[in-house]
C-alpha cells in the first residue's frame, strides 16, 4: 500500500471535485459561524450590562447624585481594565439597548453589535422594525444596513404603498401585488463610483453597474435575479438589444431596464415599450405576470411619461443619482416626494386637493 508520501501529482488530480468542495464549504462554514458566535456573545454582553445599568439606577433612584455618576464613575473602572469597548458612550449605548429591546430571546443571533447601535438610532418603532426584519430577511452585514437607512429605503417605498402594506411585506404576510411596490424612484447608485460631473456613455454605466452587480440588486430590492445583458430580440429582420433583463420572483414576471445618461425623452418610452410588448409575447409564459420596464434615467419629464404612456402601463420613468444627498436634502426631497404622491393619489380617485 502507497503511503501518501509517494501518491503522484495525477492520483491529487484524480481527487473529487464535488468531495472538495463540500470540504471546503464546511471548513469556511464553521469559520464563519465561529465569528457570528463571538459577534453574537458581545451583542448579549452589552445586553446584560445595560439590564445590571438599569436595575441599579432603579433600585438607587432616590439617590439622585448616585445615579447622576453611576455610568461615569463605572467606565472608569472598566476602562482602566477591559478598554475602551467599556467608555461612558458604550455603556449608555449599553443601556438604552435594554431599554430598546428588553425581551432578550428577541434578539437575533445574525446580528452584530455595530447593526444595533445601527437600529438604535431609529426612534420610530414601525421604522426600526422594518430595517431589522430587511436585514435579517436579507442577510444584510453592517454596512449595507447603514446604507440602506441613509437612503431611506423605508420612506421611500412608502411613497409607493400604504405603511400596512410595506410592513406586512417586510413580516412576510404578503407579497408584493403591483409593480409600483417594487419600483424605486429615484434609485440612488452611488456605489458606482461615477462623478456627478463627468460625462459618460451609457455602455459605461451599463459596466459599472454589472461589475457592481450585487450593490445593483440590493438598490433594486427584493426578489430581483439577474437575466442578461444586452439581450438581443430579434424583430423580423431587425436587431434590438435591451440594456438589462431582471426576473422578478415575487411578482414573478421579467424586469426590462433601460439605461439613459441624458434627459428621458418619448422616443425612449416607446422603445421601451416595444422591448416591454417583446417579453410579454415571446418571453413570458401563460402563469407569468405581465412584464415591466423601467426607464433608468438621471431627470424625466413626468408630463412626457404621463402623455405617452396609457394610465394602465407598467412602463415606470425612475430618476438616479450618482451619489446621496446629505440628511437635511434628503429630508426635504421626501416632503416633496410624500407631497407629488398624495397629489397623484387625490387626481386618480377624484379627491379635491
Amino acid at each position: 500500500m502507497k503511503s501518501p508520501k509517494n501518491l503522484n501529482s495525477d492520483a491529487v488530480a484524480q481527487l473529487n471535485y464535488t468531495f472538495l468542495q463540500d470540504i471546503r464549504t464546511i471548513i469556511t462554514t464553521a469559520q464563519a459561524n465561529a465569528v457570528r458566535s463571538v459577534e453574537f456573545h458581545r451583542v448579549e454582553m452589552y445586553w446584560e450590562l445595560g439590564e445590571r445599568i438599569f436595575v441599579e439606577e432603579q433600585h438607587e433612584k432616590e439617590r439622585a447624585e448616585y445615579g447622576a455618576y453611576l455610568i461615569q464613575n463605572l467606565a472608569l473602572n472598566l476602562e482602566a481594565e477591559f478598554g475602551t469597548g467599556f467608555s461612558k458612550r458604550q455603556l449608555e449605548l449599553a443601556r438604552q439597548f435594554y431599554r430598546t429591546y428588553p425581551i432578550a430571546n428577541t434578539l437575533r443571533s445574525q446580528f452584530n453589535w455595530y447593526q444595533y447601535r445601527l437600529l438604535m438610532r431609529i426612534g420610530d418603532e414601525s421604522k426600526r422594525e422594518f430595517y431589522e426584519l430587511e436585514s435579517a430577511k436579507n442577510s444584510w452585514n453592517g454596512k449595507e444596513l447603514e446604507r440602506q437607512i441613509n437612503a431611506q429605503l423605508y420612506e421611500r417605498l412608502l411613497l409607493s404603498s400604504d405603511k400596512e402594506s410595506v410592513m406586512a411585506v417586510a413580516r412576510e404576510q404578503r407579497l408584493p401585488e403591483a409593480a409600483r411596490e417594487i419600483v424605486k424612484d429615484p434609485m440612488y447608485l452611488e456605489f458606482l463610483g461615477l462623478e456627478k460631473q463627468t460625462a459618460f456613455y451609457e455602455h459605461e454605466l451599463e459596466s459599472a453597474l454589472i461589475s457592481h452587480l450585487q450593490e445593483f440588486l440590493l438598490e433594486l430590492g427584493n426578489g430581483y435575479t439577474f437575466v442578461a445583458r444586452q439581450k438581443r430580440l430579434l424583430i423580423e429582420d431587425d436587431e434590438f438589444f435591451a440594456d438589462l433583463v431582471f426576473y422578478n420572483r415575487l411578482l414573478r414576471c421579467f424586469v426590462v431596464i433601460e439605461l439613459k445618461t441624458e434627459k428621458m425623452s418619448h422616443r425612449d418610452l416607446g422603445q421601451l415599450q416595444m422591448y416591454v410588448n417583446y417579453y410579454d409575447r415571446f418571453e413570458k409564459r401563460p402563469d407569468e405576470n405581465p412584464t415591466i420596464g423601467i426607464l433608468l434615467c438621471p431627470a424625466r419629464n413626468k408630463g412626457v411619461v404621463e402623455m405617452t404612456l396609457p394610465k394602465d402601463t407598467a412602463i415606470y420613468a425612475s430618476e438616479y443619482q450618482l451619489s446621496l444627498p446629505d440628511a437635511k436634502l434628503l429630508e426635504q426631497k421626501i416632503e416633496e416626494w410624500v407631497l407629488e404622491f398624495e397629489q397623484n393619489e387625490n387626481a386618480t380617485h377624484g379627491a379635491t386637493p
